[in-house]
C-alpha cells in the first residue's frame, strides 16, 4: 500500500511542470526521428533543396510517402523543418540543416542521437547497476554508441583542435610541425589521431584504446585517409600504453571515463619527453554542481549517468569522475601523478583544454 501522502500544491505550478514533461515527452520521441531521418537521409534530401512536399521527399530518398508525412508533421511541431499550410510543403531552413544535414559542420548533430539511442537500449543494464553498484564497460553497450560518438565530437574536433587547441599549448605546435611523436590515449574510432596527422605530416602519432573494436575502425580509417603510413593504433590500457619519450600526449574526453584517472596520469608523466605536453580535453564544467544546472550540464550529467560513471566503476580503483568534475578537481589530480604545471589553455562551450607539464 502506497504511503504517499498528498500535500498542498500550487495548481499552475503544477500546470507549468506538467507542460515541460510533454514537451520531454516529445524530445525522447523524437530523438527515434532524428536516428530516422539521419540514416534515411531525409534530411539531407531537405537540404537546400526549398520546399518539398511529403510525396517528393519520398521520391527523392525512396521512402513510403505515408511515413515520410507523418516524420514531415512530427518535425514540423518541434520546431526542425518549416510547414506552408497553403502550399502544403515543407523547408528545412539553413540553420537547421547546417546542425541536422552538413556533416562538417562544427554543429552536426544527428550523432549524439545515436549515442541516445545506445542508451535507451542498455537502459537495462545501468538500472541493474544501480543496484549492485557494479559498472558497465564501454565495450558492453549497444554498437550504434561507437560511431555516434565519433560523429558527435568529429564536428567539435574539427573546428577547434587543430586551429585553437594545439596553437594554445606554448611551443607544441612548432613541434608538431618539425617532427615530433604523439600518442592519442583512448582514440576511440581515431579521429583526433587522424586530424592531427593530416595537419602535421612530419610527426608520427600512435593512438590506443582498450576497446579492439575501435582500433579496428580506427585503422580502416587511416587507411582511407592516406595516413597510415605514420600513425599506428593499437590496443592498450591508459595505464599501460607503449611508447615514449612524447613531445604531446593527448586524451580527449575520456580521462574522466577511466577507473584509475591518477594511475594513467602517472603514466603519462613517465612517457612525456621532459619537455613534453599533455593535453587533456574533457567536457566544459564548473567546479560547482549548482554552477553546471544549465542545458550543457543537463545533457553532461545524463550521459554521465548512462555511459561515464559506469565504465570507470567497471574498472579497477574505479573512481568514477563524472563527466562534470570540473578543472579543480581534474588538477589536483593531474598535480598527485606528479605534474607541476597545469593551466586552462583553451575552452569552448562544451570543452575545456588543460595543459599539463612535469
Amino acid at each position: 500500500m502506497s504511503t504517499f501522502a498528498p500535500q498542498p500544491f500550487n495548481e499552475a505550478r503544477l500546470h507549468e511542470f506538467v507542460m515541460k514533461a510533454v514537451g520531454e515527452m516529445g524530445a525522447a520521441m523524437n530523438a527515434a526521428l532524428i536516428v530516422i531521418g539521419d540514416k534515411l537521409g531525409l534530411y539531407k534530401a531537405m537540404a537546400g533543396a526549398g520546399p518539398m512536399s511529403s510525396a517528393e521527399l519520398a521520391a527523392k530518398t525512396r521512402t513510403d510517402e505515408r511515413y515520410v508525412r507523418e516524420w514531415l508533421a512530427a518535425q514540423a511541431a518541434g520546431g526542425f523543418i518549416t510547414y506552408d499550410a497553403p502550399t502544403r510543403k515543407y523547408t528545412l531552413p539553413p540553420e537547421q540543416a547546417l546542425a541536422l544535414a552538413e556533416e562538417n559542420s562544427p554543429v552536426f548533430l544527428p550523432g549524439f542521437f545515436h549515442i541516445v539511442s545506445a542508451c535507451m537500449k542498455d537502459e537495462g543494464k545501468i538500472t541493474e547497476a544501480f543496484t549492485t553498484g557494479k559498472g558497465v564497460g564501454w565495450h558492453e553497450h549497444d554498437q550504434c554508441l561507437f560511431a555516434g560518438t565519433e560523429r558527435f565530437f568529429r564536428p567539435n574536433y574539427r573546428a577547434h583542435l587543430i586551429s585553437e587547441w594545439i596553437p594554445a599549448l606554448g611551443n607544441t605546435e612548432a613541434k608538431l610541425k618539425a617532427d615530433a611523436s604523439v600518442a592519442d590515449v583512448g582514440c576511440g574510432l581515431g579521429t583526433s589521431t587522424i586530424l592531427m596527422a593530416q595537419a602535421y605530416p612530419k610527426s608520427t602519432f600512435v593512438g590506443t584504446d582498450y576497446h579492439d573494436g575501435s582500433i579496428q575502425m580506427a585503422r580502416e580509417a587511416a587507411k582511407k585517409a592516406g595516413v597510415a603510413d605514420r600513425v599506428k593504433f593499437e590496443v592498450a590500457k591508459a595505464k599501460d600504453y607503449p611508447g615514449n619519450g612524447f613531445q604531446l600526449v593527448a586524451f580527449f574526453d575520456c580521462l574522466h571515463d577511466m577507473g584509475d584517472p591518477e594511475g594513467a596520469a602517472r603514466h603519462v608523466h613517465e612517457t612525456l619527453a621532459p619537455d613534453g605536453a599533455w593535453m587533456i580535453v574533457e567536457p566544459f564544467a564548473n567546479d560547482n554542481l549548482e554552477d553546471n544546472l544549465n542545458p550543457v550540464g543537463r545533457v553532461y550529467y545524463a550521459a554521465s549517468t548512462m555511459l561515464c560513471t559506469p565504465a570507470s566503476k567497471s574498472q579497477e580503483v574505479g573512481l568514477a569522475l563524472g563527466a562534470q568534475a570540473g578543472e579543480g578537481r581534474l588538477k589536483k589530480i593531474l598535480q598527485s601523478a606528479g605534474f607541476t604545471r597545469v593551466r586552462r589553455a583553451a575552452e569552448t562551450p562544451f570543452n575545456i583544454v588543460l595543459e599539463a607539464r612535469a
